[in-house]
């Protein structure tokens, strides 16, 4: 994925106005401008980069065959986050039926008052400190993944995106007040998991 130029809130209607009359070349500024947002978001939610791609593709597809629908009620950016996460749900959920094992994510996570940093490691430090700090990494991430996917979906939205609760709340169609809930359950949820772990010595920080 490439960046994408930065584009200002008119930009973005005059692109979309544009593209909605048949401007291909406006509507490939727009993909330019959003495919590395969508594409960290999905490879966020599914772990898998490949997979990612393929449905930040098929994201673009179907924005491009629903744009004479798209109104303007929501930003166009969080109508494109509405098309991925509704994709990401259905790919997370076939995945949950075949088994086919443990989500990871690969971006800080706020759990309350700790974060527990998942950048890569500074391969200054000596091995043994890279092992554990890729060990505290490999648990958070599949901690996270195993939050429900309503509370998994909101907090990559928040924590990893930096989306606002207004534009989670188009993005998801809920009430604002469902987002604030959903975040707070899964702050408490997954610092309530990673403390388990750390009580048992199933994982070690600091």
């Amino acid at each position: 994925m490439t960046k994408g130029k930065e584009l200002s809130q008119q930009d973005v209607i005059e692109l979309v106005e544009a593209a909605q009359g048949g401007d291909q070349n406006a509507f490939g500024q727009l993909v330019d401008a959003y495919q590395d947002k969508i594409y960290g978001y999905l490879s966020r939610m599914l772990s898998d980069p490949h997979e990612a791609e393929d449905v930040a593709q098929e994201t673009f597809v179907r924005a491009y065959k629903s744009l004479g629908r798209f109104r303007g009620a929501s930003s166009f950016h969080t109508w494109l986050y509405r098309i991925a996460s509704n994709l990401a749900i259905d790919v997370a959920r076939r995945r949950k039926r075949q088994d086919n094992g443990v989500y990871s994510l690969d971006a800080p996570v706020d759990v309350g008052d700790d974060e527990y940093e998942r950048d890569l490691p500074d391969e200054s430090q000596a091995p043994e400190q890279l092992t554990e700090q890729r060990e505290v990494q490999q648990t958070v991430r599949a901690a996270v993944m195993e939050l429900p996917e309503k509370l998994r979906d909101v907090m990559v939205l928040y924590e990893l995106q930096g989306e606002s609760y207004e534009d989670i709340s188009e993005i998801l169609n809920v009430p604002l007040g469902t987002v604030k809930s959903r975040l707070f359950n899964a702050r408490g949820q997954l610092k309530k998991r990673l403390q388990s772990m750390v009580d048992t010595g199933e994982l070690q920080v600091g």
